[in-house]
């Protein structure tokens, strides 16, 4: 015989609208605008804008939208470099009911037309200066989406696509729109892409609850104080900008734009904006650091910098650190809404020499506060390995800053999110005290410059040319990019004294964005076991002592 007890705490004691809100980052814009009105929010040549300023425009962002047909749960993308209309979209698309998805600028055609349709986007806001690959995409759409252009004067080149521009949309909307929270802080409120090991973009899907607990969760890593001045140096199309968009509303911050990753504005905008804060892949590190001296500059202020991706080398740290910045090494995924897990710094660390402490600097660490489980674990059975610093598991997270899942793929959701973990694909070692450290990936995937390459992507381009009778694709060590594609490529005989390398590398460029293009092609046969399968270890240790 069965009882159902209940607890003396849930007598009486009802959930309503005054004791429980759903969880939202669209709050703390709402916050900022309230509290610090006058405050900078926004600042972008010659663009500055407040915090009252900001907030206006997005709400006349999603009344425009609303107006236009765009409803709960409908998807808006945006094309748009990290510009403030990136920024207002963040906010005044999900204040609509709607869901962001923010597109990858260096794509292609195929990759954007295909994102604007499995997304089933009913509008595009798209940067006039990316006019070739937006006609390209929405011509191969049977139903396409409505296009906004966006006119920024510091675009250097492009031309109208839409049938109207982002100031007068926002003209059509009203000042004082009364956004709603969503009913459910599980609905959507992102929409990213992310290449899948077959190289089609699966759409990773982000709710309020998990975009809200990362954004607070990056202040608390990062100890990031009241109103910082944060530099757009990361994309705002990785992963929503690592969730930065909402944590600088939060601490009711300064947003400086950039529209492109250029060390020596980088280095100009740190120095007269008084930036504290940025991030990005190690690539911008390094850009900084390989700076000609004569344009470096010193800072009075202190200033912080967070990367992701391949670990910069001891080098890069040191370089980075004589200039005046401190470097938090981070990890995440887009599933997990960007950085998830930090390497947690300890203060003995400090009198280590350099090359020890980016040693340890190069470990992803422990997790953020928000997320509710980290381990290194066996992949089918998810029990967690030895914290030995040598056996290898999987990385596998859970947490509500994972996923909803993967949209329309149901598949390939119950496989990642297999018995109540999601698992990364990334092979590491669990060291003793705690800190993971990430070893290989499941599934071979490049990490570019932040960017993700599939292997087999490039791989499939390669055959599709006649000489080609196999290909393997590995990831190569590179000082600017972290990683960048090495091919290995075994030609048909009739073939081997007409083709070259240049030739491979043309092959791919007209088929594959450029950063996934292979730097390097060699060719040779290919090591392979008795069962004919390409050993790819043996070929990624060629690449990496070659290097």
């Amino acid at each position: 015989m069965s009882h159902t007890t209940t607890s003396i705490f849930d007598q009486g004691l009802p959930k309503n609208h005054a004791n429980y809100v759903p969880l939202s980052p669209l709050t703390f814009i709402e916050r900022s605008a309230a509290v610090y009105p006058d405050y900078p929010a926004v600042v972008y040549g010659d663009v500055r804008r407040n915090w009252h300023e900001t907030y206006t425009r997005c709400r006349q962002l999603a009344s425009a939208l609303q107006k236009r047909g765009v409803g709960r749960g409908d998807t808006v993308a945006v094309m748009l470099p990290n510009i403030p209309e990136m920024f207002e979209a963040h906010f005044g698309i999900p204040f609509a009911g709607a869901v962001i998805n923010a597109l990858n600028v260096r794509l292609d055609a195929d990759s954007i037309s295909y994102m604007l349709e499995h997304g089933e986007a009913k509008i595009l806001i798209a940067d006039r200066e990316f006019q070739p690959v937006v006609q390209e995409a929405i011509a191969k759409l049977a139903d396409p989406p409505q296009v906004i252009d966006v006119i920024d004067p510091h675009a250097s080149s492009g031309g109208p696509v839409g049938e109207t521009d982002y100031e007068a949309l926002l003209s059509e909307g009203d000042p004082e729109f009364p956004y709603q929270l969503p009913e459910d802080e599980w609905e959507a409120i992102a929409l990213n892409y992310t290449s899948g090991t077959t190289g089609r973009p699966k759409g990773v899907v982000y709710h309020h609850r998990g975009a809200h607990l990362n954004a607070v969760g990056n202040m608390m890593v990062w100890a990031m104080p009241h109103h910082p001045t944060y530099l757009w140096t990361l994309p705002m199309f990785h992963c929503n900008g690592w969730c930065f968009p909402w944590t600088v509303a939060a601490a009711a911050g300064t947003n400086v734009c950039l529209r492109k990753v250029d060390p020596a504005v980088i280095m100009q905008l740190i120095d007269e904006e008084k930036v504290t804060h940025f991030c990005g892949a190690p690539i911008v590190l390094n850009g900084l650091v390989n700076m000609p001296d004569d344009q470096k500059r010193s800072f009075t202020q202190k200033v912080e910098a967070m990367t992701a991706g391949a670990a910069p080398p001891a080098t890069t740290i040191a370089g980075v650190e004589a200039l005046g910045i401190s470097v938090t090494h981070v990890y995440g995924l887009t599933e997990v809404y960007g950085p998830v897990t930090v390497c947690a710094w300890r203060s003995e660390w400090d009198e280590l020499p350099v090359d020890q402490r980016a040693r340890i600097k190069a470990r992803q660490g422990v997790r953020y506060h928000m997320l509710e489980g980290l381990r290194v674990g066996h992949t089918e059975t998810m029990e967690p390995v030895p914290q030995d610093g040598e056996t290898i598991g999987e990385v596998l997270m859970r947490g509500n800053n994972v996923m909803k899942g993967y949209l329309k793929n149901e598949a390939e959701t119950e496989k990642a999110l297999k018995g109540g973990w999601y698992h990364t694909g990334d092979l590491a070692v669990w060291h003793p005290d705690g800190y993971i450290e990430v070893k290989d990936r499941l599934k071979d995937i490049i990490i570019s410059g932040g960017e993700n390459i599939s292997t087999i992507e490039v791989e499939d381009v390669l055959f599709r040319h006649p000489a080609v009778a196999e290909a393997a694709v590995v990831a190569k060590p590179d000082e600017r990019w972290g990683e960048t594609p090495c091919a290995f490529v075994t030609l048909k005989p009739e073939y081997e004294d007409q083709i070259s390398e240049q030739d491979i590398v043309d092959h791919c460029r007209e088929h594959l964005a450029k950063f996934k293009v292979p730097r390097e092609v060699r060719f040779a046969e290919l090591p392979k076991t008795s069962t004919g399968k390409i050993q790819k270890f043996v070929l990624r240790d060629q690449a990496q002592s070659e290097s």
